[in-house]
Order: C-alpha cells, then structure tokens, then sequence
C-alpha cells in the first residue's frame, strides 16, 4: 500500500501542478492555522466552523491541519495523492457549503456578498491530476519510492 501511494515518475508536469496548488493552498492554510496573512489562527478558525458554520470538531480540525501541512506536503511532494485528495475535498467541501449560494464567479468588482466557486474548480482539478500522477520530480515521494 506504502508503495501506492509514494509511486511517481520522474516528469515534471507533476512537479508544476503540486508547486501550483500547495503555493495557492498554504497561505489559507497559514490563515486558518496560524493567523498569518489576516487570518484567525487556529483557535478563531475553529471557533468559527463549529459555532458559526456548524461543522463537527473534527472536521475543522481536518480542515485546518489538511489546508495547513496539506499545502507544505504537497510543495515537498511528500505523500502527494493523499495531500491533494484531502485538498480536493476541502475544496469541494468549501464549493458546496460556503461559496455556492455566490455563484460561479469570484467577486472581483465586489458586486456580490461573497466569492463564487471557480477558483475551488480549479484546485480540484489540480488535485484530481496529482490524485492521479503523484508527486513527480523532485518530490519526496519519488525519493522515498525508490527505496521501496
């Protein structure tokens, strides 16, 4: 199973998709978890999801720690498949109960109460892709595989 889930190849596609989506992903993971970049922190995150948005403990939880080291294993191509699966539920999850009611576009004129669901499209489309291919180049899979 370890094997499966570490397995790659050396091409550089995937390199660009995961640099791609855990560059896009880590600052609001960074948001959620350490308050950076205007963020909450985790405890104002949590907070948050359980008593405002109505998720269960655990599922902030995963939110949280899956946008946060999610983000940072995906850059290191550390457990590729398992981090862009996790970001791609977030993603869908996020789509589905935050952003559908806005519609599909993201509020760049700031003519609509929130942002739409494209932008999470587009991460669930990377994370289907990594889903698929794995780390790639220069990932920590790559190297932990072949040691396999």
């Amino acid at each position: 199973m370890l094997e499966t889930l570490l397995a790659t190849s050396n091409d550089i596609v995937p390199l660009v998709l995961r640099l791609t989506l855990g560059l896009v992903i880590f600052p609001h993971g960074a948001q959620k978890l350490l308050g950076w970049f205007g963020g909450y922190g985790f405890k104002g995150t949590y907070g948050y999801f359980t008593q405002t948005a109505g998720l269960p403990g655990i599922i902030a939880f995963l939110v949280i720690i899956g946008e946060s080291l999610g983000s940072v294993a995906l850059v290191l191509g550390f457990i590729t498949r398992f981090s862009a699966v996790s970001i791609g539920i977030i993603m869908l999850g996020a789509a589905l109960i935050a952003h559908k009611p806005h519609g599909f576009f993201i509020n760049w004129q700031g003519a609509q109460k929130g942002e739409g669901f494209e932008f999470h499209i587009l991460a669930i489309g990377l994370a289907i892709a990594l889903a698929i291919t794995g780390g790639g180049a220069y990932s920590l899979d790559l190297l932990l595989g072949s040691y396999l």
